[in-house]
């Protein structure tokens, strides 16, 4: 299964946020495992340096990034990509651009813990937990 990984799940496992650095650290595990296919959108490869930077410095937070570009695919962010998310009717911009960048690399799905943000996505959307059910139910 081939799921774009939401920045927030992300996130709770570099700066180990509880009480949802279990499940997401769970995902993470499978996706480098290659139980499922993960996809990062481009924009969260920054937002996720800009923000473990700050907390973690910059020399761990690039080798955070390095680690997590040897586990994911990374879901291109381009014209069409930011027009079809403008299109979408969507409250927040950012979730409207990692739904469209997840449709365009053919992702069968999201994942985030934050699935109100997503009430209008036409992708199936998934908590961490769910999916690390899923992937579990597959031994």
């Amino acid at each position: 299964m081939k799921l774009l990984v939401d920045t927030n799940v992300v996130l709770d496992v570099l700066l180990a946020r509880q009480p949802f650095a279990a499940d997401a650290a769970r995902l993470l595990d499978a996706v480098d495992r290659g139980r499922l296919q993960g996809l990062l959108c481009a924009t969260t490869v920054t937002t996720l340096f800009y923000l473990a930077s700050k907390a973690v410095g910059a020399r761990k937070a690039r080798e955070q990034v390095r680690e997590l570009l040897t586990m994911f695919e990374v879901a291109p962010v381009d014209q069409a990509v930011l027009a079809s998310a403008l299109d979408l009717d969507f409250t927040d911009l950012e979730d409207a651009v990692l739904h469209e960048a997840a449709r365009a690399a053919g992702a069968e799905g999201l994942v985030t813990r934050n699935g109100k943000d997503f009430a209008k996505a036409t992708l199936p959307v998934f908590t961490p937990g769910e999916v690390v059910a899923m992937v579990a139910g597959k031994t």
